[in-house]
């Protein structure tokens, strides 16, 4: 899949692709049937989206929200067989275009999109003036074929981000899961941490969860993929999410210990699916119950993945 950022120079075999349109933060089932629609015989497959994300350049010190990173979304949009990704560069320029100069100068003119898929709750242009019908009939006008997807619903009720965000707060990453049609996932690089878990004897991979939706604090059941370097490929894991009470924390992070494994991850990307939730975050009186507790963790957690 390859990234197209700078709407101003789209290569010409790009141009003619049919596209879903949105933020697709998280891609759920609900984004994965709109971009379904957008599979046509003849055309590139593309997804339009946006960086950063148009909340986050609307409200600068609201707190985090996001379900992904663009590059764990930029993943699982290539794991779908999206061919082209075409992340526009979200600012002033483009927030302040109407709905009808969006449609004519960045789809039209610039994208050269074929077909265009939004949900049913698509907004779009100043002030969010435009509707999925009214991409609608401007499509119509500049010729673009226009499909508006109907929201999905499951048997507990509608797909979306913010249902998604609920499950995980409340520590339900499988509710979460059967929403996004997969496990939820943390990515990133690998960080140097204090390297205290080593001296525990269970050393642990850091990644950031800085700017994500921060799922309930405690420690998870995980299922790991390493991404790249000598060591890529699949493990299974406990992590713990949160600002480690027992040592006087205080920035939020997902450390992760991958069982049966040896060796040196820093600098690799990982990606880490939480699969259940075990308990919540708590102090100990001192480093032998804490290290009791941890091996009980990696037990059950050895339990719940055999069989997830």
């Amino acid at each position: 899949m390859r990234i197209l950022r700078d709407r101003n120079a789209i290569p010409s075999d790009a141009r003619g692709a049919s596209a879903a349109i949105g933020n697709f933060d998280g891609v759920h089932l609900g984004h994965q049937a709109v971009i379904d629609l957008a599979r046509r015989t003849g055309s590139a497959l593309g997804v339009v989206t946006f960086e950063p994300h148009p909340r986050e350049w609307f409200v600068h010190d609201g707190p985090a929200f996001r379900l992904m990173n663009p590059q764990a979304k930029a993943h699982r949009l290539q794991r779908l067989g999206v061919e082209t990704l075409f992340e526009l560069r979200f600012d002033a320029a483009l927030a302040t275009l109407s709905p009808e100069a969006f449609v004519r100068e960045v789809l039209a003119r610039d994208l050269g999109l074929s077909h265009a898929v939004v949900g049913a709750d698509f907004h779009f242009g100043k002030g969010r003036a435009g509707s999925a019908g009214t991409l609608r009939d401007l499509g119509r006008e500049v010729g673009i074929e226009v499909t508006v997807a109907p929201m999905l619903e499951l048997e507990a009720g509608e797909v979306s981000s913010t249902a998604i965000r609920t499950a995980l707060s409340e520590g339900r990453p499988r509710d979460a899961a059967r929403m996004l049609g997969h496990w939820h996932r943390i990515e990133g690089p690998v960080l140097h941490g204090e390297k205290r878990g080593r001296e525990l004897g269970y050393p642990t991979a850091n990644l950031s969860i800085a700017g994500l939706h921060p799922p309930r604090f405690g420690v998870y059941a995980v299922k790991v993929d390493v991404l790249d370097g000598p060591h890529a490929g699949s493990y299974g894991g406990a992590s713990s999410i949160g600002v480690r009470p027992m040592f006087a924390g205080e920035v939020a992070n997902c450390e992760t210990f991958l069982f049966d494994f040896a060796g040196d991850l820093y600098g690799a990307t990982l990606s880490v699916a939480l699969i259940d939730y075990l308990r919540p975050e708590m102090t100990f009186d001192g480093l032998p119950a804490l290290i009791r507790q941890m091996d009980a963790d990696g037990l059950r957690a050895r339990e719940i993945l055999a069989h997830a």
